[in-house]
C-alpha cells in the first residue's frame, strides 16, 4: 500500500525529537540504527551535531520512521583527483567562482519502522526532505548527501541519488547525493 500525502497527512506526523526525549521502542531491522534513535539521537542533539526526526502514528503515537540531519559538504578531497572533482563540477555549475567545498546536508541516520514498510514512506520522506531544503532553504544547501549501506543503495538510486566517486567501493558505505537543483 502506498500512502499518498493525504493519507500521510491523516495518520502520520513528523515531528523533531525533543533534547529530553527517550525513545523507549523502535524496530527497523537494523540494530545500529534502532539504538541510534534510543539511545544517541538525544545526545546528538544536546551537543548540537545532529537534529532527529520522527515520523509518529497520530492514533496510537508508535513511531513509523526517523531521519537524522546534520550540516555536511561536498568537498575537493572528496574526490581522488582534481579531474574527478572537475567532471562533478563542471556538470553542474555554470560561470561560477571555482570553490573548494559545496554546501549540503547529511542525511545521517534514516529507517522505516518494520511495522509501516511497504507503504512507501522511505521515498515519501526523502522527497518531503528535497522539497523542505528547496522550499526553505535558509542557509544555502545543494546537495543531500548520505552514507549508504550497501544494502541501501537500490533504494537511493530509484530515489534520485547517485554515487559521488568510485574510490569507496570496496569499503561499508558509498558515499552518495542528490543534486537538489534537480527539483527546482
Amino acid at each position: 500500500m502506498k500512502l499518498t500525502i493525504e493519507e500521510f497527512a491523516e495518520h502520520f506526523q513528523i515531528r523533531k525529537l525533543s533534547k529530553d526525549e527517550n525513545i523507549r521502542d523502535f524496530d527497523c531491522g537494523d540494530e545500529d540504527l534502532n539504538e541510534f534513535l534510543i539511545k544517541d539521537a538525544p545526545l546528538y542533539q544536546k551537543a548540537l551535531l545532529a537534529n532527529t526526526y520522527i515520523i509518529e502514528n497520530k492514533e496510537n503515537g508508535s513511531i513509523g520512521a526517523y531521519f537524522s540531519l546534520a550540516n555536511d559538504r561536498i568537498a575537493i578531497k572528496d574526490f581522488p583527483n582534481n579531474t574527478e572533482f572537475n567532471r562533478f563540477r563542471r556538470h553542474r555549475f555554470v560561470n561560477e567562482k571555482r570553490l573548494t567545498n559545496y554546501p549540503a546536508v547529511k542525511l545521517c541516520r534514516f529507517a522505516v519502522s518494520d511495522n509501516v514498510k511497504g507503504m512507501s514512506i522511505g521515498t515519501f520522506l526523502l522527497d518531503y526532505l528535497k522539497s523542505w531544503f528547496v522550499n526553505d532553504n535558509r542557509t544555502g544547501c545543494r546537495f543531500i548527501t548520505v552514507d549508504a549501506y550497501h544494502d541501501a543503495e537500490p533504494f537511493y538510486l530509484k530515489n534520485g541519488f547517485i554515487y559521488l566517486t568510485a574510490s569507496d567501493v570496496d569499503r561499508s558505505t558509498r558515499l552518495m547525493f542528490f543534486d537538489l537543483i534537480n527539483i527546482e
